[in-house]
């Protein structure tokens, strides 16, 4: 820990000066409030009511110590960097532009070294990350993990939590915006509709659904079009609450929800399916298992069987090198968020699916979807701030909130793709037995 060696004055003063040098530099519309009150502009026309808040001398000097992802992470998760007047989306939104980075890179790192000086040795306050996945949070190549320790580390916190962010639709994916102003519900419904729609789903037939989430889509699948729909979860409470949603809405003669893993279902015994979808599950999987996912997936259905595959993917990497280049948003996500998942490039989940025995029929891609489904997600979150805190606590709401700002922004900015992927399983020699065309994705 670093020895006191500059009276609070001058600690003050050099945070006064480093701030103030910033704000000549960036000219943004943010203020820093430090720890005595007082307000520092980093513009010309800077709100005052729209800062960011740091609580010591010893947390800056932390952070210019160690400017690491999880160094930042770990202050603001316990509050001693807040932020003020916006939600935590809004001040990314304004610290990512590309002409503050550009001109930071003119701070003279000399000049900064002598103004910083007195905060470098400031007393750093305690701070520990207490929500992190206890064991290893990596996915490495095929051999066996603990996916359901990796699925309710994220799912199972709290299901009053979730509805406080998704919605009346309880839908933890992408939604479809038949219009981009539509609400997160109508676009939540859409999605239900557009799924049965590319499955050409019809009364009578068999439809498995594998990580069913909350059982959104098999009630939806068997209420508007007759099917006998099965759904498996990992998650207790998503087991919990999908139960219980089959009972309310009537449907036990038609759904089952099991806490099951989907690797168990056997084509015989439970199956076979005529149509299964898996939705937001295969982020889950890994990569080096997805020819075993897809063949699973292949013998739970007959000949022509239809599979919709919906999933977040990356964008396709220049070289090896660069793919497998390690950053610290992505070890933070693993750690603290999503352990285990790890997100393939289409492309290649379309060659896997391929050699599995399925003919690909439709790719959709959905990104601005996800980035407008994601930002009322955070919007909604931050909303509900107090109410979210007493479900989880402090810390992990805020790991939340950040958690579906950057996801918004990744997927606004373009890094982040989701695809919609409908094959059919492709075993004898012939037609595939599809429309000749889409209409009837959009007829009404």
């Amino acid at each position: 820990m670093a020895l006191r060696m500059f009276s609070p004055d001058k600690q003050l003063a050099a945070a006064t000066h480093f701030f103030e040098q910033l704000g000549e530099l960036l000219d943004t519309r943010i203020s820093i409030r430090l720890w005595d009150g007082s307000m520092i502009p980093l513009g010309e026309n800077a709100d005052s009511n729209f800062f960011l808040s740091i609580a010591s001398p010893g947390v800056l000097g932390s952070v210019l110590r160690k400017p690491t992802a999880e160094n930042l992470l770990a202050h603001y998760a316990s509050g001693d960097i807040d932020f003020h007047g916006g939600n935590i989306r809004e001040f990314l939104v304004v610290a990512r532009a590309r002409r503050a980075k550009k001109k930071l890179r003119n701070l003279s790192k000399s000049t900064l070294l002598r103004s910083a000086l007195p905060l470098l040795t400031a007393r750093e306050p305690a701070k520990k990350v207490e929500h992190s996945y206890a064991g290893d949070e990596k996915r490495r190549g095929t051999e066996q993990h603990d996916e359901k320790a990796f699925i309710q580390f994220h799912y199972d916190v709290s299901n009053r939590f979730y509805q406080l962010f998704l919605g009346s639709k309880m839908q933890y994916t992408c939604g479809y915006f038949r219009h981009w102003e539509n609400s997160l519900d109508q676009a939540q419904e859409d999605k239900l509709e557009m799924i049965c729609r590319k499955l050409q789903l019809q009364p009578g037939e068999r439809m498995l659904d594998i990580g069913c989430g909350w059982g959104g889509l098999v009630c939806y699948a068997a209420k508007h079009y007759g099917v006998q729909a099965h759904g498996v979860t990992l998650s207790q409470t998503q087991f919990e609450f999908a139960t219980e949603r089959v009972r309310e809405s009537g449907l036990e003669d038609q759904v089952k929800i099991e806490l099951r893993d989907y690797e168990t279902l056997d084509a015989k015994t439970d199956g076979p399916y005529d149509k299964i979808t898996s939705i937001g599950m295969y982020e889950h999987v890994g990569i080096a298992k997805l020819p075993v996912y897809f063949k699973k997936i292949a013998e739970l259905m007959p000949d022509r069987g239809m599979l919709l595959n919906h999933g977040i993917t990356r964008k396709a990497k220049s070289s090896k090198r660069s793919e497998n280049r390690k950053r610290g948003g992505k070890s933070l996500l693993l750690k603290h968020i999503f352990p285990g998942s790890e997100l393939d490039d289409v492309g290649n989940t379309i060659r896997v699916m391929e050699s599995a025995g399925f003919e690909i029929h439709d790719v959709e891609g959905w990104r601005e979807h996800y980035a407008l489904t994601s930002k009322n997600w955070c919007e909604n979150l931050s909303a509900n701030e107090e109410e979210a805190i007493r479900q989880v606590g402090q810390e992990r709401y805020r790991m939340w909130v950040l958690y579906l700002a950057a996801v918004s922004l990744g997927f606004e900015d373009g890094p982040m793709r989701l695809y919609q992927v409908v094959a059919s399983k492709h075993k004898a020699k012939g037609g595939a037995g599809q429309p000749p065309t889409r209409e009837h994705l959009y007829s009404t």
